[in-house]
């Protein structure tokens, strides 16, 4: 039985971060007895209205769900992105950390869905101590040297010739121009762009070494999930970022192959084919929960 509309929509709310701006975020509350609460941290580029449908089958599991914008896209974008200030930073050290905040510290766990950048943005919260378990999704390292042969020569390309003159033109990174998902403030897309020159992503960054740091006190244990068929953050991509950014974390790292859910890509974690990857997670959340109950997957509710 497909979900309701009402569920998918969840509550609008807004949440607060520590330099006054205000995000854009939506509260699914659980319907079945609770067992904790998840954050989705979500990818560069991507709304939260992308998550809903993991948000409200988490919710019907028994988990209270939040989803929510960075600055700059989705709800969280309440001005024009020219001249817009808003990095990589800023949507870790103040949104996703405001995030965190946002849950109740009430003696239940509190999990993290991570896709993509929320799985970079991990290690830069000053709050992680919070979180009592993560499954990451398709996070990588971001340096086209790990991608296939053709996704390399096409990133390639529009890093370092597609992409600047129009940034230049437009004064941010006008990403839904290329069909790739919401447009990024310019500082986005800068330091992005730097990051994917080297092979560890900002753990080589010689211009900012605290990053690597501050990443090495996470101890929040790791699921990362990569399908096989992710140009963008293949499994090698994965582990020389994760490997080396909690190396006191521990990280259980699963390979999907496309020919057990058919294509996943970059981005499909989080369409309706994934539902047994969220059974998955929900389940390894449940073992950390009050009581470390059985989850039943719901196939049918979806």
């Amino acid at each position: 039985m497909p979900l309701q509309t009402e569920f998918l929509r969840g509550d609008a709310t807004a949440l607060s971060a520590s330099d006054g701006f205000s995000l854009g975020a939506t509260r699914f509350a659980a319907t079945a007895p609770l067992r904790g609460r998840i954050l989705v941290a979500g990818a560069t580029a991507v709304p939260q209205t992308f998550y809903a449908r993991f948000a409200a089958h988490a919710a019907q599991g028994g988990f209270e769900t939040l989803t929510f914008d960075y600055r700059g896209i989705g709800r969280s974008k309440s001005t024009p992105l020219v001249g817009f200030q808003a990095s990589f930073l800023d949507w870790a050290r103040l949104d996703l950390a405001a995030a965190v905040e946002a849950i109740p510290d009430d003696g239940l766990p509190l999990f993290v869905v991570a896709h993509s950048f929320g799985g970079h943005a991990l290690g830069l919260i000053p709050n992680h101590h919070r979180i009592a378990g993560c499954q990451v999704f398709g996070a990588g390292a971001g340096w086209h040297g790990w991608m296939p042969p053709l996704e390399r020569a096409r990133v390639w390309m529009l890093w370092n010739v597609v992409l600047p003159p129009i940034v230049r033109w437009k004064g941010y990174l006008p990403w839904s121009l290329l069909g790739m998902g919401e447009d990024l403030p310019l500082d986005v897309y800068r330091q992005w762009r730097r990051w994917c020159q080297f092979p560890r992503y900002f753990l080589d960054d010689p211009a900012a070494p605290e990053l690597a740091r501050q990443c090495a006190q996470v101890r929040v244990p790791i699921v990362a999930v990569n399908a096989l068929d992710d140009a963008w953050a293949p499994p090698s991509s994965r582990d020389a970022f994760l490997l080396n950014a909690y190396p006191r974390a521990t990280i259980e790292r699963v390979n999907i192959d496309p020919r057990e859910l058919g294509p996943i890509g970059h981005v499909g974690y989080f369409r309706n084919k994934a539902l047994p990857l969220w059974d998955r997670a929900l389940a390894w959340f449940s073992e950390r929960g009050p009581g470390a109950a059985a989850f039943s997957p719901m196939h049918a509710r979806i």
